[in-house]
């Protein structure tokens, strides 16, 4: 333990080389040799970078270890901040605002002989540090958080003081989070109502040309819906329409569920259309003009209040 906090110590100081010239000098080196000593925040491990905005109190997460010149005995406190960076519409953004701060005596000694921790930040104190609500943030949305290290002589280091060279590689100290922002969806009966431009149903068959039709994901559980055809084969309970151009389809969302997704695996023959309303009444997702459907997840997201 000893030795291998000592190679940290000798790499950590290394970076920090005093200029004994005199003469003010404009080569590259003199600057990357200037320095002040610091602290630095080691990322361990991120635990959890998912905030469910539809629980207040779902966990941003991140093991961090400590160092300063005295191997962490300046060590006070670390600061939590969080900033919302609005990437839906681009109204909403915010500055960094301070949402926690952790003691070093919540940290312990880690096997390198240096303080290690878990910064926890739970998404509802960091959106009320903020002042925000749902109506200034939607899933896709990143909360970024930036930690600040607070030393016993007052000196404080934090994402806009580190360096290049300790944001990455061996340090590891970037000091700054991304969070990405998703939701529990509303429970309740979704609407779909489907469209078929060539009026035969969608002819989704078996390992074939575009998959089954819409698969819902709620929580690991596998619900398909399709406008089917008597021409078509499938791996669900599927009844043939007798309009083969429209059809409307229900999905229920139980009570609880902490994730659904929906997924198109597209139409072969582009003639697919289909539209998905909530619960609520509100359209989650429209593409009723034939090939226009994205293929693969789609963006469905009515959240749970």
């Amino acid at each position: 333990m000893k030795t291998m906090r000592n190679i940290f110590k000798f790499l950590f100081a290394s970076l920090f080389v005093v200029t004994f010239s005199c003469v003010d000098s404009e080569n590259t080196i003199d600057t990357v040799l200037d320095y002040e000593t610091g602290a630095i925040l080691r990322t361990i491990s991120v635990n959890n970078a998912v905030l469910n905005s539809s629980d207040a109190m779902s966990t941003f997460s991140v093991t961090v270890e400590e160092q300063d010149e005295a191997d962490g005995a300046l060590f006070q406190q670390v600061n939590v901040y969080c900033m919302l960076k609005d990437l839906t519409d681009g109204n909403d953004s915010t500055d960094f605002m301070l949402v926690t701060s952790i003691p070093a005596s919540d940290f312990s000694t880690g096997p390198v002989g240096l303080p290690r921790g878990d910064v926890n930040m739970a998404f509802g104190d960091a959106a009320a540090a903020m002042g925000v609500g749902p109506s200034h943030y939607s899933p896709g949305d990143v909360f970024v958080v930036g930690l600040e290290v607070v030393l016993t002589d007052g000196r404080t280091y934090d994402w806009t003081s580190a360096a290049g060279i300790i944001t990455g590689g061996f340090f590891s100290s970037p000091f700054k989070y991304n969070a990405l922002l998703t939701c529990s969806p509303m429970p309740g009966d979704y609407t779909v109502y489907m469209t078929d431009s060539y009026g035969d149903g969608w002819q989704t068959t078996s390992g074939g040309d575009g998959g089954q039709g819409l698969e819902i994901d709620m929580d690991g559980v596998i619900t398909s819906v399709a406008m089917c055809s008597q021409w078509g084969t499938y791996d669900f309970a599927c009844t043939p329409t007798s309009d083969g151009y429209s059809a409307t389809a229900t999905v229920t969302i139980p009570v609880g569920t902490e994730s659904a997704t929906w997924t198109f695996p597209g139409d072969y023959y582009g003639e697919i259309g289909f539209e998905i309303t909530g619960p609520n009444g509100v359209v989650a997702y429209s593409a009723l003009d034939p090939g226009t459907a994205t293929v693969g997840l789609l963006p469905v997201a009515i959240c749970a209040q």
